[in-house]
């Protein structure tokens, strides 16, 4: 069988001819090619599952045309490494969060503004229509093409102190965050102190006293034992940063245009299963904290946080003044 792999050592050629100005030809289809996926979670995980729906599918609408292996763990490397080998084509595929795209691709970047989506089912619309689209061409001009948008769930406080049901509630607080300016804004902006450390530390800070509260996902505050010395689980889904299944573009400019409209459907419901696979698990851990304990409550208004939240935007916009369209076509969203 032919693969893509033999394509992978002209890949730095291809690129220094493009350098030079002069003009790369585009092979034809091979009779069969063979992609390669990568992936940073583990097997048995709902991104897992739904890549390997996506490559099966593929292969079996082909008729073996195009086939594939997902590489999961990270075994090819990290995001970032990942993001540059498959720009190359040296990876074929990929799931990759769209908060480390950002470094690549600026569109990406308005997804980590807090409260920006006003909850998940609102994601799921936005990403699969004009948002989506416009983080796709942003994308696309690096060498990337985006095939369909996963669910990574949605990040919520919990603290040791109260149920959080205003940004009030947040004042006085020592809630850790991960080290980005956002998110730092973010908690500075409703009067806390925001404390960036490595989430290994997080359970001892939390039991503690180091600080008071952090934000994740459900599965994470649950397969953390977080929820054991946080008790206090206010649902604020303030940061709801989708994945992106893609694929390199000079891996995808050698298919027929029959196998990439294949491929495209096959993505699309990939992505449906994925999201399925990961609400069900968002249940299961939801299941297992309030079990524990875990005094667990829905923040009804969201409005103050999001107008709260004007420093942080202004700040952003000031420095990404060009993706000011974008921001608003989300924010403004229904």
């Amino acid at each position: 069988m032919r693969t893509l792999n033999t394509a992978r050592s002209l890949a730095m050629g291809g690129a220094f001819l493009l350098a030079l100005g002069l003009p790369l030809a585009v092979a034809p289809q091979a009779q069969g090619v063979e992609l390669r996926g990568w992936n940073i979670h583990v097997p048995d995980y709902p991104v897992s599952h739904g890549m390997e729906q996506f490559i099966a599918e593929v292969a079996e609408k082909t008729d073996g045309r195009v086939t594939g292996e997902v590489f999961h763990g990270g075994v090819l490397g990290s995001q970032p490494d990942a993001i540059e080998q498959l720009r190359l084509g040296a990876i074929d595929f990929a799931v990759f969060s769209l908060g480390p795209m950002g470094q690549a691709v600026p569109e990406a970047n308005v997804v980590s503004l807090p409260f920006i989506f006003k909850g998940i089912d609102q994601m799921y619309s936005l990403m699969d229509g004009a948002a989506g689209d416009a983080i796709g061409e942003g994308m696309l001009d690096k060498g990337i093409v985006a095939l369909a948008w996963y669910d990574a769930g949605a990040r919520s406080f919990y603290n040791s102190v109260r149920p959080i049901n205003s940004p009030g509630d947040v004042e006085g607080m020592k809630v850790r965050v991960m080290n980005n300016d956002l998110f730092v804004g973010m908690i500075e902006s409703m009067g806390g102190n925001a404390t960036p450390m490595a989430f290994a530390e997080v359970y001892q800070s939390l039991r503690t006293g180091v600080v008071d509260g952090a934000e994740n996902n459900p599965p994470s505050y649950e397969s953390t034992n977080h929820y054991e010395v946080a008790k206090y689980y206010s649902i604020s889904e303030h940061l709801i940063i989708p994945e992106c299944l893609c694929m390199s573009k000079i891996s995808w400019d050698r298919l027929s245009a029959e196998d990439q409209e294949i491929i495209r459907v096959a993505a699309r419901a990939s992505a449906e299963t994925q999201r399925e696979l990961w609400q069900a698990r968002e249940r299961q851990s939801m299941d297992t904290v309030v079990a524990g304990g875990t005094v667990v409550n829905q923040i009804a208004d969201k409005a103050p946080f999001q107008d709260s939240m004007s420093a942080v935007y202004d700040k952003f916009l000031e420095q990404n003044p060009d993706l000011t369209d974008l921001v608003n076509l989300i924010r403004l969203s229904d």
